[in-house]
């Protein structure tokens, strides 16, 4: 899987299960096109890592979930279990800074874009709102990027299996 793509999006999710099967209708079989609250992502970096991550748990048959998408999730949220997750980093209903990752993807980035306005700069971390959704401590910020941190995390997720 070296085909991955992270894009930056905003838009209006006027109901999350209808969006969910817009983008399934828009993917081809072996694509991935998993959306993330791009609120609750520090960097692309950290994307990347919990993407890499996910493929490599799958490698070793270390994955918490059956399916890579959510298994991206689990990883990207630096948690084991599927519920919180998915509140850290799932969509909500409403207007929406979102982090999509397309792996294995015949490039559907212009018809992302005919659903959501493409920019980059919902990348730009918040950082005092991820201070509280990670719950780091002031001991971890004095030692560590808030990135580092939770790349860190993530890390662990794979050490403590």
């Amino acid at each position: 899987m070296d085909n991955i793509q992270i894009l930056g999006l905003k838009g209006t999710i006027n109901s999350i299960e209808e969006t969910l099967n817009l983008i399934d209708s828009i993917k081809e079989d072996g694509e991935i096109i998993q959306l993330l609250n791009a609120d609750s992502i520090v960097s692309k970096n950290h994307v990347i890592h919990g993407v890499n991550q996910a493929i490599l748990a799958f490698d070793r048959d270390e994955n918490l979930a059956k399916d890579l998408s959510v298994e991206i999730v689990l990883r990207c949220s630096a948690q084991r279990q599927i519920s919180k997750a998915f509140k850290l980093l799932g969509l909500k209903e409403g207007n929406m800074n979102l982090c999509a990752i397309l792996i294995n993807s015949k490039n559907q980035t212009s018809k992302l874009s005919e659903i959501f306005s493409l920019d980059d700069d919902v990348f730009i971390p918040d950082e005092e709102k991820l201070i509280k959704i990670y719950d780091i401590s002031d001991e971890e910020m004095k030692n560590m990027s808030l990135e580092d941190i939770i790349i860190d995390r993530i890390t662990k997720l794979t050490v403590n299996y």
